[in-house]
């Protein structure tokens, strides 16, 4: 994979005409760099921390805000208080990732030396022995050390009264090194005879995350409630860093040593069934309870609620391609709550050795549920936690108890609510032999390869298929014959197109919708809690194009308006329209788009936006795909919804349908290129981070199989795992069935989920398509120095160029 310090370069913007100028000098670049035999590794980590330094989120440094907002909360630890103090006090470094095997999919618990030997995990000693290499690798990156557990704890009952025939005592435990180490507790003990089950959770009194009216709930059920102070709104754990300064912890493992602190209490308790202790908290107290679950298997039954980033959700898909929080940011805005290594990973996080799943499955074999919304903005992603449960499951099952492992969804936004908190209890109950109220376990992204495979009855044998040579030009046809004129080249695009359409699968059949579209102010009531961008420079109404299998789909069309909200046209009284289509996000076209949007309003380009099946409001929908329809593609339903939105579109008075663009990051720009090389219609297409070559796939990306294996896009390809080459239509060609229209490109350099070499090469293939067509300025090429992400000097470039078109 490309390191930041290989080739650290200027974003760059090429026609096609400078794209063989760029290719001559990246390979020398590349090919000096790559005699690492003469450079000290200690210069090469060295190096990559000065890119890193440049790339990352700034931390929000408490020196510089006001006295009264600091608190130690904000402080990285007791020792540093800032991730950048932590640097020049450790002098520590990021790892050689050169050296270190690249895992793109989530790491497998069940493989030991993944990415080395491979070597199944099979027996109860080989999993002991993973279990204790997990457990170092989660000190190293993410909880930091800490310590062994007190011998000399001490319980003081401080306040004790009984109110309705609860017992309410408050209770100070004192341990540690002269005893200077305490924590408080709320112990809410039922009337009756014991023993009870307990739930214990952190002492948070309001917000979204009232853990003591969760604890209210648990003990109206029978449950000893037991509260800690681990939280912000007390918390006693802080000072432990100062107590024990010989360990590295962060502030979510000292909150969560403070939990078996708590333990240790309860298990003094005669009242207590110390075989049924259950902890749970939400959102940040959810990463709190993982750790504290991992480390203590005294806990026998975990709730993860809405955990997000260091809760149930992998850090390989935290990433800006999804709308949850990267690792950059949550160490940038958090820095105390994770170990620092972590953030060396930025970026490069399938280089990381372990991934959440590995934590959570120490907790095995105990209980434990996953719970999120599948709609939850800013820090949700349904998909995730369902990697997530696939991955535990097969763990579960190894240890033979697959009934201990739960996953629920509920729909809104990241609060819960008591039908949700009941809903957990009637798990607890269920796992601790109390109920017998049954669990569902729903999946709403219910896909699997080989699910597939027995659904559609298909079975493609890829020697049936050509090989294509590596290297071939783009500029000859199946037979090898070159191409050397435009009518020969639009000739072979029909072929292109046609090896597109097979891989989208087969469309069922269409009839023209009447009519076609219109705006209305109504919505999908999904809508009313989803996070939609908002404009200060237009307004927005809904529309309603009719697709192609008869789906009433809403899409928003945003539009430039004057002080009055009037539709502000140009010159010739019309608009063009860009449809941007989103990432991967949950929540479909999100908040996070709203300057991008008021950009191009600002330029008098109107944004049609929708969400994709499988996102947003059509996460249901796309759960039985390919139950409805097994010889399609949710890729190719994807293309037919954005060819029905031109249609929707091209029926607007207002609209110049010479002008109808289409846009994407991510999966957005991946599905724009497959239209744009369908439908002529597309006047121009940019994209960032939309491809990586196919064919020749590294082992460093996900390849063939993020299509046909991990988000279900297009099933067919996963036939062709073991003989790449002989894939009929790649990118390269997709691309290149775009000309002689103009194409932007932004890839860049070090985005994990790309092979830039691969894509350099692709788009020089592509350029002498353009070229040959005497369209060599109609192809932009643009690789900025970044990690995956649409940064806002991207979307500048986006915007500034269909502007650019559009004004021709």
């Amino acid at each position: 994979m490309h390191n930041p310090s290989q080739a650290k370069r200027k974003p760059t913007r090429l026609t096609a005409a400078l794209l063989l100028m760029l290719s001559a000098l990246l390979l020398q670049t590349s090919n000096l760099y790559s005699q690492t035999g003469d450079t000290d590794p200690q210069e090469i980590r060295e190096a990559y921390l000065q890119d890193l330094l440049e790339l990352i989120s700034p931390h929000p440094n408490p020196d510089h805000r006001p006295r009264n907002v600091v608190s130690s909360f904000e402080r990285l630890s007791h020792q540093d208080h800032t991730w950048y103090d932590w640097l020049e006090r450790t002098g520590e470094l990021p790892p050689n990732f050169d050296e270190m095997p690249s895992i793109p999919l989530l790491p497998n618990p069940l493989i030991l030396d993944e990415g080395g030997e491979n070597i199944p995990v099979q027996t109860m000693t080989q999993w002991e022995e993973q279990r204790d290499r997990i457990n170092e690798h989660v000190k190293h990156l993410l909880s930091g050390t800490f310590p062994s557990p007190p011998g000399n704890l001490q319980a003081e009952v401080l306040e004790s009264h009984i109110e309705n025939g609860v017992t309410v005592e408050q209770v100070r435990l004192r341990f540690g090194p002269g005893h200077r180490a305490t924590l408080h507790l709320e112990v809410l003990t039922p009337p009756g005879e014991g023993r009870f089950p307990v739930f214990l959770t952190q002492l948070t009194h309001a917000g979204w995350s009232n853990q003591r009216g969760w604890a209210q709930i648990a003990l109206q059920r029978g449950y000893i409630a037991v509260l800690y102070t681990g939280s912000d709104d007390r918390d006693d754990t802080w000072e432990y860093q100062e107590i024990y300064p010989g360990y590295d912890w962060t502030a979510l493992m000292t909150r969560a040593w403070g939990a078996h602190r708590a333990v240790d209490y309860i298990y003094t308790l005669d009242s207590a069934d110390h075989s049924k202790i259950a902890l749970t908290g939400h959102s940040r107290y959810t990463k709190t309870s993982l750790l504290a679950a991992a480390f203590d298997d005294r806990i026998t039954a975990v709730i993860s609620s809405s955990g997000g980033t260091g809760g149930e959700f992998p850090y390989r898909y935290t990433d800006d391609r999804h709308s949850n929080e990267s690792i950059d940011l949550l160490t940038s805005i958090r820095p105390q709550w994770l170990h620092p290594r972590l953030r060396f990973y930025t970026g490069r996080e399938h280089k990381l050795p372990i991934d959440q799943n590995s934590l959570i499955a120490l907790i095995a074999p105990n209980s434990l549920l996953l719970s999120t919304s599948i709609r939850e903005g800013g820090g949700g992603d349904a998909w995730a936690v369902e990697q997530m449960y696939h991955s535990l499951r097969d763990v579960y099952e190894f240890l033979e108890v697959p009934e201990k492992l739960g996953i629920r969804m509920r729909d809104g936004d990241h609060d819960i609510e008591s039908r949700d908190m009941e809903a957990y209890i009637d798990w607890l109950d269920l796992q601790f032999g109390r109920s017998s109220i049954p669990q569902e376990n729903k999946i709403y992204y219910d896909y699997s390869f080989e699910k597939w495979k027995d659904l559609s009855g298909e079975v493609i044998d890829p020697h049936d298929f050509p090989e294509i040579p590596a290297g071939q030009t783009l500029l000859s046809d199946e037979q090898g014959n070159a191409i050397s004129t435009s009518g020969e080249w639009l000739q072979n695009r029909e072929v292109i197109q046609s090896q597109i359409n097979w891989l989208l699968g087969e469309a069922p059949p269409r009839i023209s919708a009447k009519p076609v579209g219109s705006l209305h102010n109504g919505a999908d009531y999904v809508n009313s809690f989803l996070n939609r961008p908002r404009v200060s420079n237009g307004r927005m109404q809904y529309i309603a194009p009719y697709n192609a299998v008869g789906e009433y789909l809403n899409g928003a069309l945003y539009y430039p308006s004057d002080e009055n909200g009037e539709m502000k046209t140009r010159e010739n009284g019309k608009l063009p329209v860009v449809i941007f289509l989103h990432k991967y996000s949950n929540t479909g076209y999100d908040g996070q788009l709203s300057s991008l949007f008021d950009n191009f309003l600002s330029k008098g380009i109107a944004v049609f936006a929708m969400d994709l099946i499988g996102f947003g409001t059509r996460i249901e929908e796309g759960t039985y795909f390919y139950d409805r329809y097994p010889h399609w593609s949710k890729l190719g339903k994807m293309v037919t919804d954005t060819r029905a939105a031109v249609d929707a579109l091209e029926s607007l008075e207002f609209i110049d349908n010479e002008q109808i663009f289409l846009s994407g990051f991510a999966l957005g720009g991946t599905v724009s290129l497959f239209t744009s090389a369908l439908d002529e219609r597309i006047a121009a297409t940019a994209v960032s981070g939309a491809f990586t070559p196919l064919r020749n796939a590294t082992g460093d990306v996900e390849g063939i199989k993020a299509y046909s294996h991990l988000h279900g896009l297009l099933p067919r390809l996963g036939f062709f795992l073991d003989e790449p080459g002989r894939i009929s239509v790649d990118f390269p060609e997709i691309l290149s069935a775009i000309a002689p229209r103009p194409l932007m490109v932004i890839a860049p350099e070090l985005d994990r989920h790309a092979d830039f070499e691969n894509v350099r090469k692709s788009m020089e293939q592509i350029s002498t398509v353009f070229d040959l067509l005497n369209v060599s300025e109609n192809l932009q090429f643009s690789a900025p120095f970044d990690f995956t992400r649409f940064t806002s000097t991207q979307q500048d470039e986006v915007v500034n160029w269909l502007n650019e078109i559009s004004a021709d």
